[in-house]
């Protein structure tokens, strides 16, 4: 496995040289395996996930392997305070701090048209006093389809397409669902909550648990959530009239006015599962209004901006820390292969354009 010579960013913020990447690397991908536990023989690699993107969608220089079509957006995160009860965080202090961010669509086509049922993704960077940042990765689920980086490889093998007729194979993934019972039933939560109309309007879910610890020292497992502000939105494009239906409305959206979500901790309870991001939470368990994410632009993915942020599900401030949940390490580590491989490729320009960007 190769490794890449790059600086160290404030590694008391990762783990044992997880990535921490906005345009370089923190760490070579050899380390982030070798903490990830993935050097045993038997064990996956993040090149195995890499390659596999590529050859399920193609190899596409310059795009990420998976949510290859996006866009990037800048904003603010105004804190409530409420967070501090349950993290330490400098993010849930009161005050503003900037966003970067991303919306996107998974699958590995960077030209792909816009489809509703295709999962959404919004991915922050909050940049925090003292040179901290925090970065999370969500989608428009409910929950996880797998609960461990050997089933989200395993389902992936199982969903690609058959030479000669471009669909899966049903009997291969018929026989992956029987055994793997719990992302059959991932399916059927995802399945009875229907995508909402738009980027705009989603809620979108970091699916992992992730420890909080106040002040005080308490420590409890999180989930977050970016909730949707209610607003006005265009009438919906035709999505087999125009490709980036998904995308221009939302560039509609924000060009009349900022778009908001509430960003919303829930907190477990002690018998409540951290390691297995297939199962809910219990509805009723309690929810902190941390504060509200404003994305007042959007812009064309270039050089400079979101294009070039991994969005590393463990570049977290002090008072956040991973849970025993398997898949945000198996994700840093292949987030960082995908991210060295792009960075060393030409860049096409992006499907999605805001007019007046920078291509």
């Amino acid at each position: 496995m190769e490794s890449d010579d790059v600086p160290e960013l404030n590694r008391r913020r990762t783990l044992l040289g997880l990535a921490a990447v906005g345009g370089v690397l923190a760490v070579g991908v050899g380390g982030l395996a070798e903490a990830a536990g993935w050097l045993r023989p038997d064990a996956l690699t993040p090149a195995d996930f890499a390659d596999r993107f590529e050859q399920i969608s193609g190899r596409h220089e310059g795009f990420r392997r998976n949510h290859a079509k996006g866009l990037a957006a800048t904003g603010t995160f105004t804190s409530t305070g409420a967070g501090a009860q349950v993290s330490s965080a400098a993010v849930f202090k009161p005050g503003t701090v900037p966003v970067i961010g991303r919306f996107s669509l998974s699958g590995g086509l960077p030209d792909q048209p816009d489809k509703p049922d295709t999962v959404r993704g919004l991915g922050l960077m909050f940049d925090l006093p003292d040179g901290e940042q925090w970065r999370v990765a969500m989608v428009n689920l409910p929950v996880f389809p797998d609960r461990t980086p050997r089933g989200f490889y395993d389902r992936m093998l199982a969903s690609r397409p058959v030479p000669g007729t471009g669909k899966p194979d049903p009997q291969a993934m018929a026989a992956f669902l029987a055994d793997h019972p719990e992302t059959a039933a991932a399916m059927k939560l995802i399945k009875q909550a229907p995508p909402s109309t738009g980027f705009a309007d989603s809620t979108y879910r970091g699916l992992n648990a992730f420890r909080a610890t106040n002040a005080q020292g308490e420590t409890k497992a999180v989930r977050w959530a970016a909730v949707p502000v209610l607003h006005d939105e265009p009438a919906e494009k035709n999505a087999e009239d125009d490709g980036n239906a998904l995308f221009d409305a939302l560039i509609d959206t924000v060009a009349r006015g900022p778009v908001s979500w509430k960003l919303m901790l829930t907190v477990a309870e002690p018998s409540d599962p951290t390691h297995d991001a297939t199962l809910p939470w219990p509805e009723d368990r309690k929810t902190v209004e941390a504060g509200t994410v404003t994305i007042d632009a959007v812009h064309t993915e270039a050089p400079g901006n979101a294009r070039d942020i991994n969005f590393d599900p463990l570049v977290l401030p002090d008072g956040l820390a991973p849970s025993d949940d398997p898949l945000p390490s198996a994700r840093s580590a292949v987030y960082a292969r995908s991210f060295n491989r792009r960075a060393r490729e030409p860049k096409s320009p992006s499907a999605v354009v805001v007019p007046g960007g920078a291509q």
